[in-house]
């Protein structure tokens, strides 16, 4: 059962090591499913009620559907920063890209606020129009790395020429007709299927100066205020004009449609505000009448079988939040990837259940385990790769050749619990193994990431 009229299948699946999966996600339309799986039913429906107690489910069409098992995979919505506001606009699944599309070809300044992966591609891809980043943390990408990866990526965001990427082999499926309707693509209430890894891929992200890319960062900052140029003139504040140097402070004569006032106290006009300050699970459908054991994250509360707290009602994806006691090298993350690997492992707990068998928890949950790419870079994220949870008790180890590669392993008492690795390193089976088998690596010391010591070779 799904709201939207297309499906997201993973395409070009790759088992790169034990852990770590690359794929592509593709829009596909459901009937493709139901003609290779005749077992499979899509209806095309967005969900009205549950009623937990007699196992039914409401559509908003009128009907109803009586279930023996039930999973809930309704993903997430993005969280924005400002609800109902014309200039703000969230990205998080196709539709949303294609509004962004549209208003960026009229955009010569906008403003980008949040500092996951969506904002870091986004900084990166857009040309010919001023881009003010407005993140919380000292560095770019917190979500992903620590300040000194930040530090080895940014001169690639300041770097005028780019080189061209690879070409991008996913197919789009568009709705038959949807462009000639002229769909309304900026109500967020209808909920699209998440972007995949690639999902600038094929947008058209330009605006309308003749320049490549101008991007200014302010950082430890959220935003305070936002206003429409009406209450903006009304008010009598000054805005800043874009940032030329450090010691630029110049007030600026154009009037925008929209003004961001930062809580470091400067202010800024735009065209418009993107809002990439990650997602809430999407558990509103489903909440009324039904007791579910919600986290504090808002998900659905799952234990190691994908079972909510509800007889027979699984969840997976991300509307739900791991209740398990987690591997000491996994953590759960709102990402395709553990997505697609919840999906895999509820449908098997499902299935095993109805057959009365007992199942053993998936590999996938051994490890956290991460493959992207950003800013053309190859990006691998392994373990407690931002020392998540280890305390103060950890030591850093880093090698790093500008330009070309960025490697750091997270230590604790001699033992790897996580790693970043940044360009082509060919490390990640290696550190996957060191940091599964728990090997005391203390006799090694630093010697550990000597570039001239093959260690792949060694730890084979």
């Amino acid at each position: 059962m799904t709201a939207s009229p297309v499906i997201k299948a993973v395409t070009n699946f790759k088992q790169v090591s034990k852990t770590l999966e690359e794929f592509d996600v593709e829009e596909q339309p459901s009937s493709l499913l139901e003609k290779r799986y005749p077992n499979i039913r899509v209806i095309q429906s967005a969900v009205k009620q549950l009623k937990s107690d007699e196992h039914k489910i409401y559509t908003e069409d009128g009907k109803e559907y009586i279930y023996e098992k039930l999973c809930l995979c309704a993903g997430a919505k993005p969280k924005l920063i400002a609800e109902g506001n014309p200039y703000v606009l969230g990205i998080r699944d196709t539709d949303s890209a294609q509004a962004f599309q549209k208003n960026l070809a009229q955009a010569e300044r906008i403003v980008v606020v949040g500092n996951g992966g969506i904002a870091l591609e986004l900084v990166y891809e857009i040309q010919g129009c001023e881009v003010i980043w407005a993140i919380k943390d000292k560095a770019i990408g917190n979500t992903f790395f620590d300040a000194g990866a930040a530090e080895f990526l940014l001169p690639k965001l300041t770097a005028e020429s780019r080189e061209t990427p690879i070409e991008c082999k996913r197919t789009k499926y568009t709705l038959e007709g949807s462009e000639e309707k002229g769909r309304v693509t900026g109500t967020s209430d209808k909920l699209g299927s998440a972007l995949g890894p690639d999902w600038h891929e094929g947008l058209h992200l330009k605006g309308t100066k003749e320049f490549s890319h101008k991007v200014h960062i302010e950082t430890q900052c959220e935003v305070k205020k936002i206003y429409l140029q009406q209450e903006f003139i009304q008010l009598q504040r000054t805005s800043l004009t874009f940032p030329k140097g450090e010691k630029n402070v110049e007030a600026d004569e154009v009037l925008w449609p929209v003004y961001v006032e930062l809580t470091n106290g400067k202010i800024y006009g735009c065209n418009f505000i993107v809002s990439a300050t990650g997602v809430v699970p999407n558990v509103e459908p489903f909440l009324d009448g039904n007791n579910f054991a919600v986290a504090e994250d808002g998900g659905l509360k799952v234990d190691e079988h994908m079972h909510t707290s509800l007889p027979d009602v699984y969840a997976a994806g991300d509307i739900c939040t791991a209740a398990w006691e987690p591997s000491p090298v996994w953590h759960q993350m709102r990402l395709w990837t553990q997505a697609r690997q919840m999906g895999w492992y509820a449908a098997k707990c499902m299935a095993a259940d109805a057959l009365g068998e007992s199942i053993d928890m998936d590999f996938s949950f051994e490890l956290f385990a991460h493959i992207t790419k950003f800013f053309n870079y190859k990006v691998v994220v392994l373990g407690k790769y931002n020392a998540q949870g280890l305390g103060s008790d950890h030591e850093l180890m880093l090698r790093c050749t500008k330009g070309h590669e960025y490697v750091k392993a997270v230590m604790q008492n001699g033992r790897m619990m996580g790693a970043v690795l940044i360009g082509e390193t060919d490390l990640e089976e290696t550190f996957e193994n060191l940091i599964l088998n728990q090997m005391d690596l203390s006799m090694y010391g630093e010697d550990l990431l000597n570039p001239d010591i093959d260690i792949e070779d060694y730890f084979d």
